[in-house]
This record gives C-alpha cells, sequence and structure tokens, in this order.
C-alpha cells in the first residue's frame, strides 16, 4: 500500500463479475471512499447460504483510512449489509433522503441507530472528504432518489454510476439529469464505473408509465382476490398497482415486513401522497373477493416471504386458491430462477392463476439496456470504461460496446486494484495489485464465513447426512444398555438399519482392547470409525458422524 498512497485507484471488493453483494472501494492519496454494501443471495449454488455479504476483512483493517460509506440508492444488494458490516467498518454514511430513512429502520432493527453517523446528502447536493469532492447527479431506477456519483479528485473525474436507466416518465421523481451528465462530459471524465446488468439486452428497458397503464387495464378485468408481488422498495410501482386497484373499486392491504418498512420511508420523504393509508393485514380477510388486492413480499421466492406462505397455504391471515390471481410484477434475480419458479408451481397448483412479465407488460427493468448505455456514453465521452455490476459475460458485452462508443475499456474483477492515475502519454489503467476479498454468510445474528467449517459442515450435511449416536459405558468402557443411533434424512423413522446400526457399535466397542476404553477420546474416534464403515456398507455415503459418550 505504501507504494500507492500518491495515486487513484478503484477497488471492487463485491458486485464486479457477479450480481449482488456490491462493495466498491476509491483511494486517493492513501484515503479511502467506500460506494455502497449490499446483499446477494445463495441460490441453487449455495443451499446452505440464503444471504450473503461482501467480506469487509481488508477495508475494515484501513478504517482508520476510510472517510465515509456513500449508498447511491436503497435496494438491498446496494444498502443491505450496511447493518451487519458496520460494526467492522465504523465510519459515517452519506444517503438521499429516502435512502436514509430505509437505513434508519435497519439500524434500528439491528440495535445500532445511536451508534452510526448518517449524513443526508439533498438530491443533486455536493460535498468534500478529503481528496474526493463528491457531486450526485440525478438518475431513474426502480427505487425512489436514485443517484450517480461524480467523484473529482486531483488525478481526473470519475463517474460512479450505480444502478440506473434512462426512463421519460419514472412517475416518482423526475427523470435522469441528461444536462448534468452532458455538462460533466465537456469538462472531461477520466473513468466511467457503470452499470452492465442489461448489457446484452437491445432497445430501450421501458418506462414505468407503461407499466401503470397495463397493471390499470389488466387489474380491471380480474375476478376473486388479486395479489401482486413485487420489489419492497419500488414505491413507483407500489403505487401504480394501488392506483390501478382503486380504479378497479378494490382496498390494498400490504404484506410483508419490508413492504410496511418501505411504505413508511416512502410517506416519510412525501411520496404515496396519492394513495389512501392501506388496510390492515387482520382486517384483509373481511373484504369481498372481487374487492380485494393485496401487495406482498416474495418476487423472488424467499422462503419465509409472505408469498412464500400463501402459496403453502400457511399464512395465518390470507389465502388463495380457485379463482385467484397472482402477478409477479418483477423479474428474477439470477440465482432465484429455481425458487421463483417452484413457487409459481405451487401457486397455480392450489388453484390461482400466476402472470408474470414473460405473458404480460407488467415489469421494467431498472438497468439500462443497450440503446441508454449509448446515449450515456455519448453525454459522458469517458476516456476509459470500467464495467460493473454484472456477470464476467455482460462484463464483456459492455466493455465492447463501450469501445464501439469510443473509450477504452478496462475489466476487472472483485479484488483487482485499478490504478486510474496519475498516468502518462497514452498509458491505460493498469490492475497493480490484488486484495483479498470474500464472501460471508449471514446466518442469523452471526457472519460466517461462506468457505469456513461451519457452512462446510452445513454442506456436508446438506448432502451426505448426519448421524448422531448416544453411547452409555462404565468406568471400564463396558456398554450399558443399547446404543441410540439416530439419522434424519438418512433412514425412514421405520427403518430398522439405525437399530442394528446400534447393535453393531454395541458388539464393536465391546471388542475394543481394554486400554483403549479407558480413554473418552480414543473411544469416541474407535465409534466413529465403526459408524462410518457401517453406513458406509449400507447407503455408500459418507456422513458427519457425531457420538456423544456418557461415562457412568
Amino acid at each position: 500500500m505504501n507504494l500507492y498512497n500518491s495515486d487513484l485507484a478503484f477497488i471492487p471488493l463485491g458486485g464486479t463479475g457477479e450480481i449482488g453483494l456490491n462493495l466498491n472501494v476509491y483511494r486517493c492519496d492513501g484515503q479511502l471512499l467506500a460506494v455502497d454494501c449490499g446483499i446477494g443471495f445463495g441460490g441453487a449454488e449455495q443451499p446452505e447460504a440464503e444471504v450473503m455479504v461482501p467480506d469487509p476483512s481488508w477495508l475494515a483493517e484501513r478504517r482508520d483510512k476510510l472517510l465515509g460509506l456513500v449508498i447511491t440508492h436503497a435496494h438491498e444488494d446496494h444498502i443491505g449489509a450496511v447493518a451487519p458490516l458496520w460494526p467492522q467498518l465504523r465510519c459515517p454514511v452519506y444517503a438521499s433522503p429516502f435512502a436514509a430513512s430505509v437505513l434508519r429502520r435497519k439500524l434500528g432493527e439491528a440495535g445500532l441507530l445511536s451508534q452510526v453517523k448518517i449524513v443526508t446528502v439533498p438530491l443533486g447536493g455536493s460535498l468534500e472528504l478529503g481528496p474526493f469532492q463528491l457531486r450526485f447527479i440525478r438518475v431513474t431506477h426502480s427505487v425512489p432518489e436514485p443517484q450517480s456519483l461524480a467523484i473529482r479528485t486531483p488525478y481526473g473525474t470519475v463517474l460512479h454510476t450505480g444502478d440506473w436507466k434512462l426512463d421519460p416518465d419514472p412517475l416518482i421523481g423526475e427523470p435522469a439529469d441528461e444536462a448534468a451528465f452532458a455538462e460533466l462530459g465537456r469538462e472531461g471524465v477520466l473513468a466511467m464505473v457503470c452499470d452492465s446488468t442489461n448489457a446484452l439486452v437491445e432497445g430501450h428497458s421501458g418506462s414505468e408509465a407503461e407499466v401503470r397503464r397495463n397493471l390499470t387495464a389488466l387489474i380491471r378485468q380480474l375476478k376473486g382476490r388479486v395479489a401482486v408481488t413485487c420489489f419492497a422498495t419500488n414505491v413507483a410501482r407500489v403505487e401504480s398497482i394501488a392506483l390501478a386497484a382503486r380504479a378497479a373499486g378494490r382496498q390494498v392491504a400490504l404484506f410483508g415486513r419490508s413492504l410496511r418498512n418501505a411504505e413508511a420511508s416512502a410517506r416519510e420523504c412525501g411520496y404515496l401522497q396519492e394513495v389512501p393509508p392501506f388496510i390492515h393485514e387482520d382486517d384483509a380477510d373481511d373484504v369481498p373477493d372481487d374487492q380485494l388486492l393485496i401487495i406482498c413480499t416474495g418476487s423472488q421466492g424467499e422462503p419465509r416471504s409472505a408469498m412464500a406462505k400463501i402459496a403453502a397455504d400457511t399464512h395465518p391471515r390470507i389465502s388463495l386458491g380457485e379463482g385467484d390471481t397472482v402477478i409477479f410484477s418483477s423479474r428474477m434475480i439470477p440465482g432465484n430462477e429455481r425458487a421463483i419458479l417452484r413457487l409459481q408451481d405451487d401457486l397455480a397448483r392450489g388453484g390461482c392463476r400466476v402472470m408474470t412479465a414473460d405473458d404480460h407488460m407488467v415489469h421494467v427493468s431498472g438497468h439500462p439496456a443497450r440503446d441508454e448505455l449509448k446515449r450515456l456514453y455519448s453525454l459522458v465521452k469517458p476516456r476509459f470504461a470500467v464495467p460493473v455490476h454484472g456477470e464476467w459475460r455482460h462484463l464483456q458485452e459492455h466493455a465492447a460496446l463501450a469501445r464501439e462508443m469510443g473509450s477504452t475499456p478496462v475489466l476487472v474483477e472483485d479484488g483487482d486494484v485499478l490504478r486510474l492515475g496519475p498516468l502518462s502519454g497514452n498509458a491505460v489503467p493498469d490492475v497493480v495489485e490484488g486484495v483479498p476479498t470474500g464472501q460471508l454468510v449471514l446466518d442469523g445474528d452471526r457472519l460466517l464465513p461462506l468457505e469456513g467449517g461451519v457452512l462446510g459442515a452445513r454442506r456436508r450435511m446438506l448432502f451426505n447426512g448426519i448421524v448422531v449416536a448416544s453411547l452409555a459405558v462404565d468406568r471400564g468402557g463396558r456398554v450399558l444398555g443399547t446404543p441410540q443411533v439416530s439419522a434424519p434424512g438418512l433412514f425412514d423413522m421405520a427403518d430398522v438399519a439405525p437399530g442394528q446400526i446400534a447393535e453393531e457399535l454395541a458388539r464393536a466397542v465391546g471388542d475394543l482392547p481394554p486400554a483403549l476404553k479407558q480413554e473418552d477420546d480414543m473411544l469416541r474416534d474407535a465409534a466413529r470409525t465403526v459408524l462410518r464403515k457401517a453406513l458406509g456398507r449400507r447407503l455408500r455415503k459418507r456422513p458427519s458422524v457425531e457420538v456423544h459418550l456418557l461415562r457412568v
């Protein structure tokens, strides 16, 4: 690090080469600025990990140099890891009014609100943090108050776009400030660190206004109960659904804590003024079917969400069935496809009609398609392009588009230290070193390494099962009674195999040398070996084996 105390560098610690887990760091003259701090989902590849966060260890070790954490917008993949990771970072947090409101609720739930300094930055505002002069530029996205970040430094200006699109009619908030981007382009932009999510998608991402028109027409013709699931912080979408319901003579109830929190933040910031208060969950079941619409969490198939409970018919306050309709007004986040399709199948099996963006115009993406990317490049004219926020195929396609628009692309991935300045002549930014990165699993209130012992054991148990044996012996090591063997997930309750294995264990322990049976640790190890061999013969698997030894 001492070699680079007089430079400008971009250091992605999460979100580059992957979807979610956004955590970016800029280094200028030895000082650090963090941008966004979000979660990701385990998905089918990591069934043992539901929610993941980027490992902040490298940044936490340098928190004396960390000037602050700037949040570009209030989506979970950009803000959701602040509460679990802030105790390691302990820096001020800068955010727009809506993002600050969402964050205060998250920090309050975590018991950290009184400890964290949250600085609310007005839309389009500016601030100076050490060598970083920051200007926020209004964009549009599927959340209120998204902002790009212009970072001026002694080595040049970097535009960090965050998540964005060019929606001419976003419904909530104003369109993107293209004049500000053009002004930035005239001043000169060293590099643009830019969203790549839809770099493979031709054309334009579409407008929220178009979704509102279609939802209004669609909901008006439906009978029975109607449920719509969407991202909680897409306040424009929630407003569109509520207005469409009102036009169809329906009352609206919210189901899900994240939706209620987002509504509270939205109303606190002056949004949803045209929408009357939603009815309470407890009262929804009393509303006639043709007059009820519910908005609920669970668009990504989250197992504890309101929609998952409704699909399983375990929700305590509402049920859906024959003649009812469920609308998925959202996209599938990569990695969640299997869970979402299973949820939709469960709803259909229960008699619900399921509508998605594949067959109805009920969703538009919040990320720029290729025409929008080209438009932004034509305005900003960055010398260098750094694609982020996407998997590798998205980054490569974005790089090709940037080259087509006259910028020199530089591809990086998590952990790369990209030195942006100073540059001489025709020099191109270069990756000068690597820093350690990784992923942590949010397991209740704990943060566990994804590749650590606890999650490794959980993976082994998930695929190979676990066997627990309880064994009582006297002081001489003689087995008392019959050992108990439990193997959930390996044998049925009525299977005779556990009993046979218990008898085999008792005989094998009885045959051990007397000296070995005097030592608890040696006796446990011998019992584990017996169990592994017995299970291997029967199952051809290597389950995790635990032996509880009681010496009487």
